[in-house]
């Protein structure tokens, strides 16, 4: 029997730091980063980073819901990066920034906005959460080197001081969805 999986698209600022946290959750089969949201058909990562193209950096998540369910992935989501911060992450400014989930069912759409919901309800930030919600649109797979960035350079200095405490983050809070060494 075939394993079913399904995709959800996420934007919490660089995609180095989602990918990072998303490659290490029990039950994604895998991440890819990329840019959607945008009006320009397949943009470079130097006209996303120019914020005229209109895209953010995002990962596409594809899972196996019997292993992981998307309400769960959007915990960890909203656990690893500031939904509350318009088009920012940290030192990183800019609408390629923005937080965002990007769903291609109705279904997503759905459990995003119950887990927006009780986020909202929930009293955990002071300010309002302005996570984009949007049927995804304009998609396109980032440069070869974007991919599986921090897994290839743990070293390189932003990936030691702002990848690495938010997959440490992921890892502490979220001990029942750490990927086990295979």
């Amino acid at each position: 029997m075939a394993s079913h999986v399904e995709t959800i698209t996420l934007g919490g600022g660089c995609f180095w730091c989602v990918e990072a946290v998303y490659e290490q959750v029990e039950g994604v089969m895998s991440v890819e980063s990329g840019y959607c949201n945008g009006h320009v058909k397949n943009p470079n990562y130097e006209q996303v980073c120019s914020g005229d193209t209109g895209h953010a950096e995002v990962v596409r998540v594809t899972f196996d819901p019997a292993r992981i369910g998307l309400h769960q992935l959007l915990e960890i989501f909203f656990v690893v990066h500031d939904p509350t911060s318009l088009n920012r992450q940290g030192n990183d400014i800019g609408t390629q920034y923005r937080s965002g989930i990007y769903y291609e069912s109705a279904d997503h759409e759905r459990v995003a906005r119950e887990v927006l919901g009780e986020l909202a309800l929930s009293g955990v930030y002071n300010t309002p959460i302005v996570t984009e919600l949007a049927p995804l649109a304009n998609y396109s797979r980032a440069e070869e080197y974007h991919q599986h960035y921090f897994a290839q350079h743990p070293g390189q200095g932003y990936c030691a001081f702002v990848v690495a405490p938010k997959v440490e983050k992921f890892r502490k809070t979220f001990t029942r969805h750490v990927r086990q060494a295979q």
